[in-house]
């Protein structure tokens, strides 16, 4: 059989799937959505720069529930605050399932905390959430360890002398050091030159991975292997990440004291010979490193990107950024380091950060969710094997819920007396069971990073507010946030 024959008996094969799953899906009571191709699914209907955009337009016809494909695979998205809360808080245990993200299975191997499902997932949440409270996550002795970082991060600005220069990776070194602190027991050196060659393929690999060809290969991982594409240098960059931390690894294993654990790595070791007789034990070597790479990476690179989104954020609005320098400097000018505790008598910049995050939407997708088994919700039914994208994005731009959600708006978060207020519908973190593990360590990150570096510089750029351009260089799996030479003048 010619080439031409296997191929169109393949589409024929494939149409007559589509049809049998189409049919199926109708009497399973799917919610509502638009007409889909075969095989491709809504995809050619989807804007590939920003594909959220286009959802919000279907769920004005379909409804704050409805039914896509994205190509061969069915989604269910929920759109809007009412719909996220109810399938995440309210109905949590049916929403636990985590989507296979083909690129991150690949990165992790199918191991560790962020894909995994069932007693996998609910074991190394459990350890990691303890694990990292115990080392201070959200507690005074994780803060003393960022107001130490934050002193190494003024120091280095201060060497740039008023002169342009980009943040990215300085932020990143600053963010990833706290991290690093955390699971391997050390900070690295803003000169270490391999710590910013991992640094800079973390970024590399989450700019794919929010690009249409990283979306892509999420769709159709199995054609997308098969040709030649960035997406294999993606991949091997991704294991150089991974070979740096099983050397790590191998480094504790060599000097671990059993009675003295010194960080993430060391108490998952411990754990591990603990059960080492036991064959179902979730605490082996691949969970570890995979484990690792999650920590590593999600621990890096959002919380880096918000505090630079909140940087260029701030020269684009000057008024806001005096006006945070003016509050911060009655509260902080005999205190050398600024404390969580000091968040209640700052409630502009409180709100201000909120704003960001609230703006910069950084993963408007949320990571995607999965049915594990048949469940109901509003009525209709969610077929096992349904990947369910909880959208943020029309969570923080929810029209209902925000007085001007596409306006910079730090007044979202402030009552008539400019007091703090919350907003239900923050959820930049996700919620539920599988909300991220790290939220109340970013909190701390950029509560006392940009409190210190405000007060300390005051930044600008060479082209003025009107050169900055807050829409997002790319907006795909993550909003990742345009990168400009900024000017930090000591006050």
């Amino acid at each position: 059989m010619d080439l031409s024959a296997t191929l169109s008996l393949a589409g024929l094969i494939l149409s007559l799937l589509w049809f049998l799953n189409a049919k199926r899906t109708r009497k399973d009571r799917l919610p509502p959505g638009p007409f889909a191709l075969p095989l491709i699914g809504n995809l050619p209907q989807l804007d590939k720069n920003a594909p959220f955009k286009s959802i919000l337009k279907f769920s004005k016809t379909h409804g704050p529930v409805m039914t896509l494909y994205l190509g061969w695979q069915r989604t269910v998205v929920l759109v809007g605050y009412d719909a996220v809360k109810e399938g995440l808080v309210d109905q949590a245990e049916d929403f636990t399932g985590r989507g296979p993200v083909p690129f991150l299975i690949k990165a992790t191997k199918g191991y560790g905390l962020g894909i995994s499902n069932g007693e996998r997932w609910r074991q190394l949440r459990r350890f990691t959430l303890t694990t990292l409270r115990n080392f201070g996550m959200g507690r005074k002795g994780m803060e003393e360890w960022i107001q130490e970082e934050s002193t190494h991060l003024i120091n280095r600005v201060n060497t740039f002398k008023a002169k342009p220069f980009d943040p990215s990776f300085l932020l990143s070194c600053t963010v990833s050091n706290v991290i690093c602190c955390l699971v391997f027991g050390q900070r690295f050196s803003y000169d270490d030159k391999e710590f910013l060659h991992l640094l800079g393929l973390i970024a590399k690999f989450l700019t794919f991975a929010s690009s249409p060809l990283g979306q892509l290969y999420n769709i159709f991982p199995w054609i997308m292997e098969r040709l030649p594409s960035y997406h294999h240098t993606a991949f091997k960059q991704i294991k150089e990440v991974r070979a740096f931390i099983k050397v790590k690894i191998q480094e504790h294993k060599d000097t671990l004291d059993p009675s003295s654990p010194r960080d993430y790595i060391d108490c998952f070791l411990i754990r591990m010979d603990q059960e080492k007789d036991i064959p179902t034990t979730e605490f082996h070597y691949e969970n570890l490193v995979s484990t690792v790479l999650n920590l590593f990476l999600a621990g890096t690179e959002s919380t880096s990107s918000t505090i630079r989104y909140a940087l260029s954020v701030l020269i684009k609005h000057p008024n806001i950024q005096e006006k945070m320098q003016q509050e911060i400097d009655t509260l902080t000018e005999n205190c050398n380091y600024p404390r969580m505790e000091d968040r209640k008598s700052l409630p502009f910049t409180d709100a201000v950060i909120h704003e960001v995050q609230r703006f910069l939407d950084f993963v408007p997708f949320s990571v995607p969710h999965y049915a594990l088994r048949d469940f109901c919700f509003r009525g209709y039914t969610i077929p096992k094997n349904t990947v369910i994208i909880p959208l943020l994005h029309s969570v923080l731009k929810d029209e209902k819920q925000w007085a001007t959600p596409w306006t910079f708006n730090p007044q979202h978060f402030l009552d008539q007396n400019g007091n703090f207020k919350k907003n239900p519908s923050f959820l930049p973190f996700s919620a539920g069971k599988r909300a991220c593990v790290g939220e109340s360590l970013a909190r701390m990150e950029l509560f006392i990073f940009l409190v210190a570096l405000l007060k300390n510089f005051s930044f600008s750029c060479s082209g003025g507010p009107d050169s900055i351009n807050l829409a997002p260089e790319y907006s795909s799996f993550a909003n990742l946030p345009r990168r400009y030479q900024i000017i930090a003048t000591p006050r």
